[in-house]
């Protein structure tokens, strides 16, 4: 009895046995099956009554008039991916003002090189005329 709890805490301790992926395998098997399932039985007992009125669009009770493709303005999303592009360096800032005493020096240059690159960046943009709202 013994040697055999022995043998069990030794495969326990053995991250690279294959064995432990096997209920994960199980859980994700069942969860599509499960989804599957589900998405079968509500389109076979759902109620299948199309009417004109359910098929018109619906949006917040407004009745919808003009084409849904309008063409939209670059500069919206040109503004969001600049903030998203700022945001994530004001990111970055923070581990550097948590350890910039164990950084030194070097960790100071190279904060001070990555802010000379987004500043090299910010330049280009501001010279290629993309935040200017003339339209």
């Amino acid at each position: 009895m013994n040697i055999y709890l022995l043998q069990a805490s030794t495969v326990a301790q053995n991250p690279d046995n294959s064995f432990w992926y096997f209920p994960v395998g199980v859980q994700l098997i069942f969860a599509v099956l499960f989804v599957a399932a589900m998405m079968g039985v509500t389109h076979l007992l759902g109620p299948k009554r199309t009417t004109s009125d359910k098929l018109e669009n619906f949006a917040s009770g407004i009745k919808s008039h003009g084409d849904a493709r309008q063409p939209m303005a670059i500069k919206y999303f040109l503004v969001a991916i600049l903030f998203v592009l700022f945001d994530v360096e004001v990111i970055f800032f923070y581990p550097y003002a948590v350890n910039f005493k164990q950084l030194g020096w070097d960790g100071f240059f190279a904060v001070l090189m990555f802010v000379g690159f987004f500043l090299c960046g910010f330049l280009y943009i501001i010279k290629k005329g993309a935040l200017k709202w003339e339209d």
